[in-house]
């Protein structure tokens, strides 16, 4: 798998994002309507004219079947199970930054993540088939299901149903790292998630409640 882009090199994103969009056979409006952003915004990502986060990615690389991983123009190498200490190099994606903790061509997509400090997460709110899980290795979490929100710290975990409405964000002012994998296809139970209510989380007793 090639390695080290960095943020210079995200305006590659816009023509894979293009044909992806092609590839599946979708207009402008319909690829926008299923990764619920405006077609003016897709536009903008495809273009080049917009920069778009890691969280904008993983619902882009689900809208098209996808990983994040061919969204960066990256090529996958011979088929191995074990990814070592130093191998990929980090991704840059609008100010968010993540390792690969998988391999490449699965339904199941593992990173290393560092979500930086001190920024705005109001336009992160996310719905999308599939199922998360993240483990936060450092610093403090805070992560939004539906209405409630859960104050996470180093050792807690959280697995829920993507088709709840969700936002992370760093709590701490030197930002929070985490170990997250995220499936590309529904779970059986995510029907129960319909209208965006809260079907629970592995949180913790920080909770905290709107």
């Amino acid at each position: 798998m090639s390695t080290d882009h960095g943020p210079d090199e995200l305006p590659s994103v816009a023509p894979q994002l293009r044909e992806l969009r092609r590839r599946t056979g979708l207009t402008l409006e319909a690829a926008a309507a299923r990764a619920r952003l405006s077609p003016a915004h897709l536009s903008r990502l495809e273009t080049g004219q917009r920069q778009p986060s890691l969280p904008l990615l993983l619902g882009l690389a689900r809208t098209y079947g996808t990983t994040v991983s061919e969204l960066l123009g990256e090529t996958a190498g011979p088929p191995d199970p074990i990814v070592r200490a130093g191998g990929p190099g980090a991704q840059e994606a609008d100010g968010w930054t993540y390792w690969q903790a998988g391999g490449s061509g699965r339904g199941m997509q593992a990173l290393r993540v560092h979500v930086p400090g001190g920024r705005s997460q109001g336009e992160l709110v996310r719905v999308h088939p599939g199922e998360e899980w993240l483990y936060v290795l450092g610093g403090r979490l805070r992560l939004h299901l539906g209405e409630t929100e859960y104050l996470m710290e180093p050792g807690d975990s959280a697995h829920f149903d993507s088709l709840t409405p969700h936002r992370i964000a760093a709590a701490s002012a030197g930002g929070a790292d985490l170990l997250f994998i995220h499936t590309l296809l529904q779970s059986s139970l995510a029907g129960l998630c319909l209208g965006g209510t809260a079907t629970g989380a592995a949180g913790t007793s920080t909770s905290t409640h709107h």
